[in-house]
């Protein structure tokens, strides 16, 4: 039985061409199980994959977000992995997929070697007309909905379901029905933040306020921007004082009971970027804000925007 890895940003994309799959190796009453390796560990899929199953002669195992594993710290876990791919059984139907491989590692050259590889792509404009089936929409309409998802299947399949549902009786799809209802497609607001945090480490004024001002376009209150700010200097000053012992991105996980090591390896991009000293400072800063705003009157985008601007280089 071939094994497959797909390669994507679009979640969606990934999805439908999952199920061509599923449909072309004639498994679609097979049981499935899906392991995230930004949530579990690649072990549990592995012990699945390795497992026969009794109720069912088939079985289909998912194992998405591949990239996100540690590859030093899973490394007897991806040579299992690559051994199975190589032999696997043939009631088993592997699906690894990624949202984005760095070409030059082992995991990359391994998987791409051993899997059939499938790098997702699909036309927006085709995936938009093919879910509006039945729908009278122009063409102007079509090439608006497609800017305010930003090409992003995933939102399109959300925003096709939405109009669809809301135009139902009238089967027609008119621009005031896009401009009502579709919200413009912003990125991961956790990613933004994370940017946020190293542009001020690094002290770019004008950039960490920009990050700024596209946070406040999450509809988020500024006193909710203070609590993810503190929470993410927090974890950098934790994951920095636990670096010093030699801990694994596991093991550090563990302690700060995270559900996974992806964001302590994220954080370690920052830790050199810090002070032990400098974090102390933001995080007094931070919570000096964020008793100002609970207990006065004070504007909270002019604090925020203080404060950034009173970074100094060093």
């Amino acid at each position: 039985m071939t094994s497959y890895l797909l390669e994507s940003d679009d979640f969606a994309a990934k999805e439908e061409i999952e199920k061509k799959i599923i449909h072309q190796e004639k498994f679609e009453e097979a049981e499935k199980s899906i392991y995230d390796i930004e949530e579990t560990s690649l072990e549990n899929a592995l012990e699945d994959l390795d497992t026969y199953h009794f109720l069912s002669s088939k079985k289909i195992v998912i194992i998405r977000n591949i990239e996100a594993i540690s590859q030093e710290e899973e490394k007897e876990n991806l040579e299992h992995l690559y051994k199975y791919i190589e032999n696997p059984l043939p009631e088993n139907l592997l699906i690894v997929e990624s949202k984005k491989l760095n070409h030059t590692t082992k995991l990359a050259k391994e998987l791409k070697k051993k899997c059939k590889t499938i790098e997702v792509e699909v036309s927006p404009k085709s995936y938009m007309k093919e879910q509006l089936k039945g729908f009278t929409i122009s063409q102007e309409e079509i090439n608006l909905l497609e800017e305010l998802c930003q090409k992003d299947v995933t939102k399109i399949k959300m925003e096709c379901e939405k109009l669809k549902n809301y135009k139902w009786d009238e089967k027609k799809i008119e621009r005031k029905d896009i401009e009502e209802l579709v919200v413009k497609k912003l990125g991961d607001s956790k990613d933004l933040t994370f940017s946020f945090s190293r542009s001020l480490a690094l002290k770019d004024k004008e950039d960490a306020l920009k990050k700024y001002r596209e946070l406040l376009e999450y509809n988020i209150e500024p006193l909710s921007i203070i609590g993810l700010l503190a929470s993410q200097i927090r974890i950098i000053y934790q994951v920095k004082l636990l670096s010093k012992r030699n801990l694994s991105d596991r093991e550090i996980a563990s302690m700060l009971e995270e559900k996974s090591d992806y964001r302590i390896k994220k954080t370690r991009e920052l830790i050199g970027l810090y002070t032990e000293k400098e974090l102390l400072e933001i995080m007094k800063k931070l919570s000096d804000i964020d008793y100002r705003l609970k207990t006065t009157d004070t504007n909270p985008h002019r604090e925020i925007e203080n404060f950034i601007l009173n970074i100094e280089k060093e």
